[in-house]
């Protein structure tokens, strides 16, 4: 296998802006009327090799969620290009479709039907028959630790962490080469995210799953990610593995440094969530 076969995303020096008008985020457009454009992601560069849960961490604010949304087709780079396993996510754009699933902090759901419905809703779009979906949704979300009699009552009577474990189980329904995980765990209570962590690395060892993972849970990184990039202000400050960032930070009193030291080090911001990160 050649080596750009080990390739499963090439993200080559893409760059998003947008311009703020009355509290919304608008694409930006040579229009004329002046208005400054901020940049979300400024000429970021990076590959992600396939078999590789490589993690993205950044404050709020520094275009984590931007470049997730311009690899998933759902936002268009102004400059750059990206490659999911060699097709341009611009050309391509429905080729790299069937190849990839996301999953964000948000997700939506037809809050009515229960996640059984929703998920074989989700599997149909993507040309899997009823009965298929049905029994791999059985297997995905007994995996991910829900009871089977809360695959059968409404998505409204959930809790937020439960609708979470769905939103991840309707990504990996479709058994996608390159999974987008944009917080996952976020709402998640200690148990459930234990659950969720464990099944990504039973995902990576056993499927060939390629994964890139945004999160704030600075152990969760250090724990699932063979690579990590730091990303501030749309730059990437820091890229490497766990071991080697904390390298990049000295002893204090006596402690190995955590990769929080090395992000406060790096970005001089701490590292939490709020409700619009980007």
């Amino acid at each position: 296998m050649s080596a750009a076969n080990h390739i499963a995303l090439n993200v080559s020096s893409v760059t998003k802006h947008f311009v703020k008008s009355e509290g919304f985020h608008w694409p930006w457009k040579r229009n004329g009327n002046g208005r400054k454009p901020v940049v979300a992601v400024d000429g970021v560069s990076l590959q992600v090799r396939r078999g590789e849960i490589f993690g993205i961490l950044g404050p709020n604010g520094s275009g984590k969620s931007t470049l997730v949304r311009c690899i998933a087709t759902l936002l268009f780079p102004d400059a750059g290009q990206i490659n999911v396993f060699g097709h341009d996510v611009m050309k391509e754009e429905m080729a790299v479709k069937q190849l990839i699933n996301r999953v964000s902090v948000e997700a939506s759901f037809f809050k009515k039907l229960t996640p059984m419905e929703n998920l074989i809703y989700g599997a149909r779009l993507y040309g899997m028959g009823a009965k298929e979906a049905r029994e791999r949704a059985l297997e995905v979300l007994d995996r991910l630790g829900l009871k089977k009699e809360a695959i059968f009552q409404p998505m409204e009577e959930m809790s937020r962490g439960m609708q979470q474990k769905v939103a991840i189980a309707r990504a990996l329904l479709t058994q996608p080469i390159l999974l987008l995980l944009d917080e996952p765990t976020t709402g998640l209570d200690p148990r459930s995210k234990r659950e969720v962590q464990a099944f990504l690395e039973e995902l990576q060892d056993s499927h060939d799953a390629t994964i890139l993972l945004t999160t704030h849970d600075m152990q969760e990184a250090d724990a699932l990610c063979d690579r990590i990039a730091i990303l501030d202000d749309g730059h990437i400050v820091a890229l490497d593995t766990p071991t080697g960032l904390k390298a990049l930070v000295p002893r204090t009193n006596g402690h190995d440094p955590t990769l929080e030291d090395v992000f406060m080090e790096l970005t001089g911001k701490k590292l939490v969530r709020e409700e619009e990160d980007e």
